[in-house]
C-alpha cells in the first residue's frame, strides 16, 4: 500500500478541495500538526443497507433441529 499524503493544517485549509478529491479516488490523506500527524481522512464507505426486519428472508436456512443435542453428547452428559 502506497504511504498516505500528508498535508499540514495550514495546507489542508488551503487545499481542501484537492484533498477530497483524493480521498473521494480511494486515497488515504494525514493531516499533521507540527509535523504530527494528528487526523486520517478515509473514504466513506456506507454501511450495508438492511430493508428492515425480515431482510434475509430466503437468504438464511435455519434447520429445525438447530438446537437439538447430537446423540453422543446427550449420552454422555444427559439432558436439562
Amino acid at each position: 500500500m502506497e504511504a498516505a499524503h500528508q498535508y499540514n493544517v495550514h495546507e489542508a485549509k488551503t487545499y481542501f478541495s484537492r484533498i477530497l478529491e483524493e480521498v473521494a479516488t480511494g486515497e488515504e490523506v494525514v493531516i499533521s500538526k507540527a509535523g504530527e500527524p494528528v487526523a486520517r481522512v478515509v473514504p466513506f464507505r456506507p454501511k450495508v443497507r438492511r430493508t428492515g426486519r425480515g431482510s434475509l428472508r430466503g437468504r438464511i436456512h435455519i434447520p429445525d433441529d438447530f438446537d437439538e443435542l447430537p446423540d453422543d453428547i446427550t449420552d454422555t452428559f444427559g439432558t436439562r
